[in-house]
């Protein structure tokens, strides 16, 4: 059952050796040379379950892959049954909402620590399960980096998500969540991302005033 379409990718519900599966299929592009673009297809799905692996090795909460098919471009993962934190986090009592952010934080600074970079830090791409455990989903757009730049780009990235769904919230939503990356990446590291956010911000908004 096709659950959501996307741009690069198609994700699926199935059952698959009698377990609830999520299946998904990288898509054709028609504009691409057809060696091409099973050349990249292959490669981001390929480079997609390491990061989910890594993640995983990291400490991270992600979905068991049980397969890779590369003939379809198509992983074949865990299914987390739970609800995305961008359907429940504006409507959480204040105290559960920022102890939350505080969890989503950390878990962000245990990727940086271990070099994972998210790419597409949304409340869409985070699941929590009924027994508060939160899952980080979709590595499409992420990549192994130390980079500050890449570090403040995914924390620039969790803020803006704030901003457009959660706005109410924006500023105990996104402190919680840097409160709860220096304490896993360390306060040194961590000013050091926080100055490069501003840097980004600053950038941002220059460029917009042109």
């Amino acid at each position: 059952m096709l659950i959501k379409k996307g741009a690069e990718a198609n994700l699926f519900l199935e059952d698959w050796h009698d377990r609830k599966v999520i299946l998904k299929r990288r898509l054709s592009k028609g504009y691409r040379n057809p060696q091409l673009d099973i050349n990249i297809r292959r490669f981001r799905t390929i480079h997609e379950s390491q990061l989910l692996h890594d993640a995983k090795l990291a400490g991270v909460s992600t979905p068991t892959i049980f397969m890779i098919d590369l003939a379809e471009t198509t992983i074949i993962m865990q299914f987390i049954d739970g609800v995305q934190v961008k359907q429940i986090l504006n409507n959480l009592p204040r105290e559960d909402r920022i102890l939350l952010c505080q969890n989503i934080g950390k878990t962000i600074g245990r990727l940086h620590k271990y070099g994972i970079i998210h790419g597409d830090l949304t409340t869409s791409n985070m699941v929590l399960t009924p027994n508060k455990k939160v899952y980080f989903i979709d590595f499409g757009l992420g990549e192994h980096s130390n980079a500050v730049e890449a570090r403040g780009v995914d924390l620039h990235l969790m803020r803006r998500a704030f901003q457009s769904t959660h706005y109410k919230y924006v500023k105990e939503c996104f402190e919680a969540v840097t409160r709860g990356y220096s304490k896993e990446i360390g306060e040194r590291e961590a000013e050091e991302v926080f100055k490069r956010i501003r840097e980004i911000e600053r950038r941002g908004r220059y460029i917009a005033e042109r």
